[in-house]
Order: C-alpha cells, then structure tokens, then sequence
C-alpha cells in the first residue's frame, strides 16, 4: 500500500512538473531543428526555445542580422526569424547550459545511412544520437522530458532510456517520438498548419506536455498520440509510401515513352479517382533529399534482420527504380546526342534535389552529373540558391574521381544566360519556377546546333520548344521534336 501511495505521489508530481515547460533546447540546428523550434518559439512567446550546435559557423548564420544568410533557405522562413529571434528564440554553441536549464530537449541531430560495418548502406548510423544522449545524461540535475525529433529506427527509444538512465545522475527522463512530416520548400506551411502532429510515449504526463505546446496553433483533433513505436515506425512508412508513388509513376513514365502514352495524362486520368488521389504522381529524373532513400533503406534492413525478406525486397525495388530513373536519363542524354558527350558543353539547370530550397542531399543532378563526368562531358551548372562550392562537396562525396578533376570538368555559373552560350545540350533538373520564364528564343540562339534540351523535370512548354526547333525530350512522353 506504501509503494502504491509514492507511486501516485510521484505521478503527480511528475504531471506538475511536465505541464510546467519554461524552457526547450534542441540539439541540433539543421534542416529540421532551426525551422520547427522556430515555428514553436513564434506560437509559444512564453516558451524560451534555444537551438543549440557544436558548428560555430552555423550558429553565427542562423544569428546573423542580414536574413538573407540564414544557413537555410525555406520560403517563409526568415519572416519567422525575424518575429521571435531575441524575443524567446536563440541560437547558441553552449550545448550544455541549453541542457542543464531545459524542462524539454529535442534531439534533432543527423542519422544519415552507415557506410561503415555492420548495416553499411542501409542501416541509420545513431552515433549522434548515442552521443547526445550521453551529454544529457551527464549534464542533466533535474528532470526532462526527451523528444525524439530525428528520423530514428523502431526502438531507438529502448537505447535513448538505457543510456539516459545508466549513465545519468538519477534524474527521471521520460522519451517522446515526435517525427517531423515536412516537405522542404514547404516546411514553414507544414509546421504553421500541419495535417497532423504524431506525439508516442508511455508516460501520459510527459504527451500532454508537448500536445500542450502544440495546441497553441494547431487544433487538438490534428494531434495524434500513439506508443512509441507506432510513432518511430509512422514516420519511416509515411516516407516509404510517398517515394513508392514516385517510383511508381516513373516506372510507368518508361512504359509511356515507348507506347505513346503521355505520363502527364496518365496521371491525371488516376489521379482522379478518389481512393488514389493526384499527389506524388508528378513524373521526374527521380526523387532525392534526405529522407526518401534513407528512411526506405532504414525499412529494409530493419525488415531483414527480422527475416522478413519479402517485405524488404518489396521496398528495396523503391530505391532500384528510383536509381533506374537517373541513370536511363542520362543514357538518353548520350545516346541522343550521337553515343557522346565527350567534350561537349552540357548546363545543368538546376542541382538543388527540388524547388524553393539549396538542400542538394540525393539530388538526381548529382548522380546525373557523375555518370556524365565519366563519359568526360563538359558540365555547366546554374542553380539560384545552390553555391559552387556545395556542387563541389557534393561530386567530391562520391569519390569517383578526384577534386581536381571534378573541378576542371565543372563549372558553376551564376547566370542562366552565361551558362547556355554555346552549350550542346540542356538538362533540366530541378523544377525552379524561373526556368519556365526564360527568353528560350535566346538561349537557342546562343546554343550549338542541334540544340537538345531533356526535360527532367517536365516544367518546359514543349509546343514552345518545337516552335523553336529545339530537339526536345521530355520524362514520360514520346516529344521528341526537332
């Protein structure tokens, strides 16, 4: 009976204490860390929120007065900034007195694939999050609650409450799952007006504390709870799903360029039906960014380990369709362009993984480039937010040839115009809105003849580029005017 009464004594005391958050840090200041605890601070005035980070350099950007040098670029983003920074929202390097003070710490830090080891190419590396946990630990006198922002393999919450409660100073932590479900280039409307919020715990205090700082923009019935593993789970399926649809759709953009079809068309004809739907049925060069192929590898190895090999040959072929799609785009390139690219000016519009945001991470253009750098093509590349050195980073990543060479078959340019004169070729590879309103009369004028131009990414007017003459491809259609 004793035990029972400290028991509900402690209960209550832990639901004051939840309810109570004054004060959150986020570890990490990237993609997902510096906008969502940015939206947070802006609807919670009361709340103080610091974004910590061990990266000076991106610390100082995000502190920066000129918002136009914010280490992120998000439509909506810098407005934000502006509202909350110095009010209730910082950016700081001292990781460890954003811990110490905090009620509420997110964990936001990469869990990029390993390439290394047991799991290399498929499994997601958790050495940060292993490392986060052990600063916590240590730093931490009071009680936290923990919220897993990262993307995180079903059950890393075990590992996150081994490590907190083995190594730390008695403290209590309560692990949340709190996966993010945003779209870059959208990710300012994602966060202010969500389609849902997914919140797994075990301790109902601990959900109610961060449903609490939730409800103060978005309504209660988008707030969905959950255990923790159905949490760490969603979030790797919502992304499995999403690519599937874009592998699908390309698959069938293939089947479409051989019989006739129009992708476009098909799409729209499916689209309609309402147990489909039109989203994600926009056929391309091929999905990227940070999550798709990681989040659908992380599915694979996590179903074979459990021996379900049919479910993880299932999601792989995802990722082989999706590789399928940039290396056929850059075989039609040189096979179009008589079985050779040697030597010949090919400009890249376009090397951002998609429009209104310089994230490049599993960009197609990337992997496009390199299997044309291999066959010694001359590659120009324009992209409004994309900085040459980033394009650099990102071949140099790859380790098919060395920084050198890269260099003197890549340059970047930072005018469309510049970049197209006497170019043999044009690939388009992301679908930046501006392309569509260049003076596409000039530019042919100032290309090679015949002036090719792939479509990657169909954000071209193909009854325009056959009244130009140009020699046009376009993904998922038989265009191919001259």
């Amino acid at each position: 009976m004793m035990s029972k009464v400290l028991f509900q004594k402690k209960q209550t005391i832990d639901y004051k204490l939840m309810m109570n958050v004054k004060k959150i840090a986020c570890i990490g200041a990237g993609y997902v860390g510096g906008p969502t605890m940015s939206v947070i601070a802006q609807k919670n005035p009361g709340i103080i929120v610091t974004v910590v980070d061990l990266n000076q350099a991106r610390i100082d950007a995000w502190n920066d007065s000129d918002l136009n040098n914010l280490p992120i670029y998000e439509p909506g983003l810098a407005d934000v900034i502006e509202e909350a920074r110095g009010r209730n929202l910082f950016f700081s390097t001292d990781v460890e007195k954003a811990i110490d003070e905090a009620d509420m710490i997110f964990i936001s830090v990469n869990t990029p694939t390993k390439t290394y080891g047991k799991g290399k190419g498929q499994a997601a590396d958790l050495k940060f999050i292993e490392l986060c946990a052990r600063q916590i630990a240590s730093v931490a006198q009071s009680d936290k609650i923990i919220v897993e922002k990262s993307t995180l393999p079903v059950r890393t919450a075990d590992a996150l409450k081994s490590i907190l409660d083995n190594t730390g100073n008695g403290v209590n932590f309560h692990i949340l799952s709190n996966p993010e479900f945003l779209a870059e280039g959208t990710a300012i409307p994602d966060l202010q007006s969500p389609d849902r919020v997914l919140i797994g715990g075990e301790n109902r205090d601990a959900i109610e504390a961060l449903v609490g700082i939730y409800e103060a923009w978005v309504p209660r019935e988008r707030i969905l709870t959950t255990n923790l593993w159905s949490s760490e789970l969603s979030k790797l399926v919502a992304n499995a799903f999403l690519a599937q649809r874009v592998s699908s759709i390309n698959a069938i953009s293939e089947l479409c360029e051989v019989t006739g079809a129009n992708v476009d068309e098909v799409a729209r004809a499916v689209g309609t039906d309402s147990r489909i739907g039109p989203k994600f049925l926009k056929s391309s060069v091929g999905f990227g960014g940070s999550c798709f192929q990681k989040d659908i590898l992380n599915l694979v190895y996590i179903a074979r380990s459990y021996n379900l090999h049919a479910v993880a040959n299932y999601w792989e072929q995802v990722i082989l369709l999706n590789d399928h799609q940039k290396s056929r785009f850059a075989e039609k390139i040189i096979r179009d362009m008589y079985n050779t690219v040697n030597g010949k000016r090919i400009v890249f519009l376009g090397w951002a993984f998609k429009k209104d945001t310089n994230d490049t991470r599993e960009s197609a253009a990337i992997y496009v480039a390199d299997h044309l750098l291999s066959e010694e093509a001359n590659i120009i590349i324009y992209d409004p937010k994309v900085t040459a050195e980033q394009i650099y980073r990102d071949l140099d990543y790859l380790g098919t040839r060395s920084s050198e060479e890269n260099k003197r078959l890549v340059q970047v340019v930072e005018d469309p115009y510049e970049a197209c004169k006497d170019a043999h070729a044009i690939a388009v590879l992301t679908e930046w809105d501006e392309f569509r309103t260049y003076d596409w009369k000039l530019i042919k004028e100032q290309m090679k003849r015949p002036s090719f131009v792939f479509d990657g990414r169909s954000v071209l007017d193909s009854s325009l580029m056959e009244s130009l003459n140009f020699t046009y491809y376009k993904i998922g259609s038989d265009v191919n005017q001259k």
